[in-house]
């Protein structure tokens, strides 16, 4: 089986699709393969589906749903017994698939490495694993689902794991110099995360090395902007620093505060910051 989350939804057995076209099993079946392995209890299924308007029919309507899948799993294992894919389990139902067929799972497996690797000090392998791990995405993750509350959950935290991993190839790329390659990238990434500080530093960094010192300072200015009126809170003392040391033009921000700056910010995205 091969399983794409990290996109519009693909499932395929045999190598035939057996995603169905109506919206709620597509919901069901989303569910099961973020969560494949593991057993969805039936109570966290029919929240996806109908959130808290569960009507009275529901038990009969999930099992309804269940049978449309398996009939398509038989269909692609050409006879074969569905239930060995998509089993009952007590209280809920699994979808059986290999760590290795799901390109979330393979996601998660190289951003690992990839934050192994950076951390480690090894800049080059952590942007070439960390590249492909960024390179699974096919666009948003089930952009062609109907997301419930559950699924809601689990596309946030997706898009999220996406960003922290961002975050983290662009500070190896910045460690290994390449900081003009990344003005583009990281002006528009700034642009779509206003109030995101790791984004903003590394944004100033790579405009100070690459002698832009004024736009560095304006990105910073634009942020504490951004922060004051939004949520009413300055930038943290960690940028301020940064905004500090790009003010007394400290030669290549000096390594002792790029490095405090870059595991400060390691330390705010494994917090969820």
């Amino acid at each position: 089986m091969d399983v794409g989350i990290l996109g519009p939804l693909a499932v395929r057995l045999n190598g035939q699709s057996i995603v169905p076209s109506a919206g709620k099993p597509r919901q069901l079946l989303a569910l099961l393969a973020i969560r494949a392995e593991r057993v969805v209890t039936v109570p966290t299924l029919m929240e996806e589906i109908w959130g808290d308007a569960i009507p009275k029919s529901a038990a009969t309507t999930l099992q309804t749903y269940i049978l449309h899948l398996r009939r398509k799993v038989t269909a692609a294992l050409r006879g074969g017994d569905a239930k060995e894919v998509l089993t009952t389990c007590f209280g809920g139902y699994r979808l059986a698939v290999r760590p290795e067929d799901s390109d979330l799972r393979e996601f998660q497996s190289l951003a690992s490495r990839g934050s192994v690797a950076l951390e480690a000090g090894d800049a080059r392998a952590a942007s070439v694993t960390l590249e492909r791990a960024l390179g699974l995405w096919r666009g948003p993750a089930l952009v062609d689902v109907p997301v419930g509350r559950v699924l809601g959950v689990e596309v946030l935290g997706m898009e999220e794991q996406r960003t922290r991993v961002l975050e983290q190839r662009i500070e190896a790329d910045l460690l290994l110099g390449r900081h003009a390659s990344l003005l583009a990238e990281l002006r528009m990434l700034v642009a779509r995360h206003p109030m995101n500080e790791n984004l903003a530093a590394q944004l100033m960094t790579a405009l100070y090395r690459s002698g832009g010192v004024w736009r560095a300072l304006e990105v910073f200015q634009e942020l504490r902007r951004t922060l004051i009126e939004e949520l009413g809170v300055e930038p943290s003392h960690r940028l301020q620093r940064l905004h500090q040391a790009v003010l007394s033009g400290e030669p290549e921000l000096d390594l002792d505060l790029e490095l405090e700056t870059r595991y400060a910010g390691l330390r705010l995205m494994r917090a969820g910051g």
